[in-house]
């Protein structure tokens, strides 16, 4: 896990914006490990420079722990509140998959979002239309379609990480054309995002919070429970 350290803080400080696959993943953990964090929803055309000071990159989710280490990555996020707790038991069955999950996820957040991004925006891509970069998308869907023949989730028979580190980013491209996604061939794929989509974890993350204002301290959230 990566990190550095700015000042401390009192409580950690989860910036966050309610959309972002990134910043969902991230607040999923937070919220099965039961951890509580000032929220602060951001808005991303006017970041605030509390969280630049943070990390320059300027991307959710962002994590400011109370000894003052900043944490920028998402997955790094998830790994964190897990091993503050792990009710659920999420880490249960990475231990042997773990090269399974670094390759699910180096696929994720790689050529599948890329493919995403064109799909959901093919109009600022027009070198091909919206139908290549959903094909290309479909490489991901495929893979996952062929492991839920054999499990109930990505990594067996109970969530884990990896489900909840991949869902807000298949959402996102079933949304695109939520009917063509709902009757394609990913019936395995589509019946593992409603499910895990309808569950309270993800219901309790996506509530709606006024973005943060300077000079505020934050919303103080556990998984959609002030």
């Amino acid at each position: 896990m990566l990190s550095r350290r700015i000042e401390a803080v009192d409580h950690p400080i989860l910036y966050s914006f309610r959309r972002c696959p990134y910043a969902i993943r991230a607040r999923l953990a937070v919220s099965v490990s039961g951890t509580p964090v000032l929220l602060r929803e951001v808005v991303l055309r006017n970041k605030p420079e509390s969280m630049l000071r943070c990390s320059a990159k300027g991307t959710v989710p962002v994590l400011l722990l109370g000894d003052g280490r900043v944490i920028d990555e998402s997955v790094d996020i998830m790994l964190w509140a897990l091993h503050q707790r792990d009710p659920e038991h999420w880490l249960a069955p990475l231990q042997a998959a773990s090269p399974e999950l670094q390759e699910l996820l180096d696929y994720n957040d790689g050529p599948f979002k890329q493919a995403l991004d064109r799909y959901k925006y093919a109009d600022r891509f027009p070198e091909h239309d919206a139908a290549y970069y959903r094909q290309q998308g479909e490489v991901f869907l495929a893979l996952l379609e062929a492991r839920l023949k054999h499990n109930r989730f990505l990594l067996g028979d109970r969530i884990s990480l990896a489900d909840m580190a991949i869902v807000p980013f298949i959402r996102q491209f079933a949304h695109v054309d939520l009917p063509w996604f709902t009757l394609g061939p990913y019936s395995r794929l589509a019946a593992w995002l409603e499910e895990l989509l309808h569950c309270p974890r993800f219901q309790g993350v996506m509530g709606k919070y006024p973005p943060w204002q300077s000079g505020e301290a934050g919303i103080l959230w556990c998984g959609g429970q002030l």
